[in-house]
């Protein structure tokens, strides 16, 4: 990097930020990556890691391999502190014992955090509910929805068994449904001639909705074949059932009525809502910009921070307001970030280029779940699909999505092997405490 060309920064290596940075990394510009990994995680899949359908490495790619033939592009492992929007500075923290430049100026700033799950104001019952967002925590859950079927064999109290085979998923939209999906395969047929005690097929899945039917965003008639389709696989599906509390015993769900019902299960998947990264509250902050309830950052018409143009929000993390003055939130989903990042890629170089600019326009192609082996469900505005020919456009759309060749292949591979023998080859439990006898919320393969 010459130091004379303008410093882009770019924090967060996820489906805007990379995509902002392939925009960018042919022109004359310095680019730094930040990001407290060192790798892209396609995290529609991470579901299936916790599942062990696919293996850690199959669904991430290294930052540094992606931008290995682009010169000006320099990836930074970091953990963002905060901003100093006057003096164009980032303030990094070391990632262990990894050392970071303490300040990181630019003169263009893109951030893209991302989210994370929200407990809605319940962050205690992350120890004994975790999501599936981040790798770390998928192999968590992949301990322990496996370590409960053990469990299960050998316990002889068959109350006490019974709670091991139960499994809560709590939020019925396309993580929940496609998490839920996959255990009741996973029951069903994986592991039915795994084990000589139980019968794996006895494991009760509940899909706990606090709304009145699952996949809210999808079309009425698509929410209802999922429901059935869920239901083929041994899902119970539990609409209009609010979650009032969560312990290691079970969950407690509340009715409309307001009568109180006690679920005992050892194993409980949150995917229920999302609040964005906390650095979208320091970016409000710093720029005096407007955050819902939910932390998102209120950005312009072309993704700029309120009276910072030089500084850009993508992703999960923001909220659009549009040139007539309507606040918009777009769904969280991949599609949404990638034209983000594009869009922000192609704007910052038409300003270096003197052009005009143009407002960011969401293209909505529509929505995917997939349920289980060739069940699925497709919302594609001009035409609404279910069964094999909804699953087949899923694995299309993925395919495409996920980033390097090698890894499109052994996915490919996976999910062909999966179809023909109904197997998973990445059925490990790591990350046991072996003086407790807990599964680690830090596991890893």
């Amino acid at each position: 990097m010459t130091g004379s060309r303008p410093r882009i920064v770019v924090v967060g290596g996820g489906f805007a930020g990379l995509n902002a940075v392939k925009a960018l990394r042919k022109a004359d510009v310095d680019i730094t990556l930040v990001d407290r990994r060192n790798f892209h995680l396609f995290q529609p899949l991470t579901y299936q890691v916790a599942t062990g359908a696919l293996s850690p490495g199959e669904i991430a790619y290294p930052l540094r391999a992606m931008f290995k033939s682009s010169p000006n592009v320099r990836v930074l492992l970091g953990e963002v502190a905060g901003f100093d929007l006057d003096a164009r500075h980032v303030r990094l923290t070391p990632v262990g014992d990894i050392p970071a430049p303490a300040v990181l100026p630019y003169d263009v700033l893109v951030v893209a955090a991302g989210s994370a799950y929200s407990y809605f104001g319940h962050d205690e019952w992350s120890a004994v509910a975790p999501e599936v967002k981040s790798l770390e925590s998928a192999l968590a859950v992949r301990a322990r929805i496996l370590g409960a079927f053990e469990k299960a064999e050998a316990v002889d109290d068959p109350e006490l068994r019974q709670a091991e085979l139960t499994f809560v998923v709590v939020g019925g939209g396309p993580t929940g449904v496609e998490m839920a999906g996959q255990i009741g395969e996973l029951a069903r047929d994986t592991l039915r001639p795994d084990f000589r005690v139980i019968d794996s097929r006895n494991a009760r899945i509940l899909l706990v909705e606090a709304g009145d039917r699952l996949l809210g965003t999808f079309p009425k008639s698509l929410s209802l074949r999922a429901a059935t389709s869920l239901e083929s696989l041994g899902v119970t599906p539990t609409i209009n059932r609010t979650v009032v509390g969560i312990d290691r015993d079970g969950v407690d769900l509340r009715a409309p009525d307001g009568e109180t019902e006690r679920v005992s299960a050892h194993t409980v998947i949150w995917a229920a809502g999302v609040r964005a990264s906390g650095l979208a509250t320091a970016l409000a902050e710093s720029s005096g910009a407007e955050a819902d309830r939910a932390g998102r950052l209120t950005v312009g018409p072309d993704l700029t921070v309120l009276g910072h143009p030089e500084v850009f929000a993508a992703g999960d993390m923001v909220r659009v307001r549009q040139s007539g003055g309507e606040t918009i939130t777009l769904p969280g989903v991949a599609p949404v970030a990638i034209q983000q990042g594009r869009h922000i890629g192609k704007t910052i170089t038409a300003r270096l280029a003197g052009r005009d600019t143009r407002p960011f326009h969401y293209v909505d192609k529509g929505n995917l779940a997939t349920i289980g082996r060739a069940r699925a469900v497709a919302d594609l505005h001009v035409v609404r699909l279910s069964g094999f020919p909804a699953w087949i456009t899923w694995l299309v759309v993925h395919l495409y999505y996920l980033i390097g060749f090698q890894n499109r292949l052994l996915v490919l591979l996976r999910w062909l092997f999966s179809f023909v023998s109904r197997g998973r080859g990445a059925r490990l439990i790591t990350g046991v405490d072996e003086t407790s006898g807990e599964i680690s919320s830090t596991t890893r393969s």
